[in-house]
């Protein structure tokens, strides 16, 4: 296929089962040059065939729609939408694999002509996944009016001895019985400062009972490390696991037995102290620690506090969650 055939508009049609061979070959090849930016990202999506197979699972999804386009009968790229649960509101998803192309422009194309159904389905909520390295592709996503909502990101596990020492007076150690309090509290802070300027999450906030409650009942699940941290009492906290405990970094997104920093909460009138960085090394040592090579983690883009603590750890952009509200 030349380069000078993705300066037309291609042929769009439905996708469907016939347009995933073609399909496949086209994210397998943008996975592949994702991979020699990040290669802690999952090797196994370079394989046609395991590519198909993700492909093949959005299109066969409840409620999906897409399309593919097409340049001499030639798959040049497709774009499927599924969508999630109600909590999202009216919405629809393009997932890690559910979009490549053979120019980041022919996107456009695409988004467009999947995009007249899913609105004229009443569903005007839509959220793009796509790798953070590819600048002309979340260039072109950029150009059909979407925001940056999540960072998705990655780094190395340090060796041992690379942690800086932290600030005086702050002690960092596993969370106790007695700390489910203070946990707690942590757990509906964080939410509280997404609900405030410039995030504005409107998610519900849980209450501090609610989130007692599911701490005690989950405290003693070995699948989750919690750490705190204390200055003169507990002011932070965080929480490591597997990458693979978490709903929301799947498919080509999901480093495979990687180590994920899941939450990490400080208390407003603690902030700025150097908190959320032990909380940080914390599970990045736990990750060496358990031998892991490689630690996920993500944020709101909006978040102030966390787009700049967690890149100042060390942490490097795989994927960028973009969003879309069409009123």
């Amino acid at each position: 296929m030349s380069a000078t055939s993705t300066l037309r508009a291609p042929d769009i049609v439905p996708l469907s089962e016939e347009h995933l061979d073609g399909a496949a070959l086209l994210l397998a090849e943008r996975h592949r040059a994702h991979r020699l930016v990040e290669p802690g990202l999952d090797q196994r999506y370079e394989d046609p065939d395991l590519a198909r197979e993700e492909v093949g699972a959005l299109v066969r999804a409840d409620g999906a729609s897409g399309v593919a386009g097409l340049f001499d009968g030639q798959v040049a790229g497709f774009v499927v939408g599924t969508p999630r649960d109600a909590s999202w509101g009216p919405n629809m998803w393009v997932e890690p694999a559910g979009h490549a192309a053979v120019g980041a422009e022919v996107v456009r194309d695409l988004y467009a002509a999947a995009a007249e159904r899913w609105v004229a389905d009443g569903l005007p909520l839509h959220y793009a996944m796509l790798p953070a390295c590819d600048d002309a592709l979340v260039d072109a996503w950029f150009r059909l009016g979407f925001g940056h909502q999540q960072v998705y990101a990655i780094r190395e596990t340090p060796s041992a001895g690379e942690r800086s020492a932290g600030p005086p007076g702050l002690i960092v150690r596993l969370a106790r019985r007695e700390d489910l309090d203070a946990l707690a509290r942590l757990d509906v802070a964080l939410p509280a400062h997404q609900a405030l300027s410039p995030v504005f999450s409107r998610r519900p906030l849980p209450t501090v009972e609610d989130a007692r409650a599911e701490y005690e009942a989950d405290f003693d699940d070995p699948r989750f490390t919690t750490f705190v941290v204390e200055r003169d009492e507990v002011i932070g906290s965080a929480i490591a696991c597997a990458i693979e405990m978490s709903s929301d970094h799947k498919s080509l997104a999901l480093p495979p037995g990687a180590g994920f920093l899941g939450f990490a909460s400080v208390l407003p009138e603690a902030r700025g102290c150097g908190a959320g960085r032990v909380l940080g090394e914390a599970v990045l040592d736990w990750a060496r620690e358990t031998g892991r090579e490689w630690v996920v983690t993500d944020w709101r883009m909006t978040n102030l506090l966390s787009s700049r603590a967690w890149p100042r750890l060390g942490f490097r952009p795989t994927f960028y969650r973009l969003h879309r509200a069409i009123a």
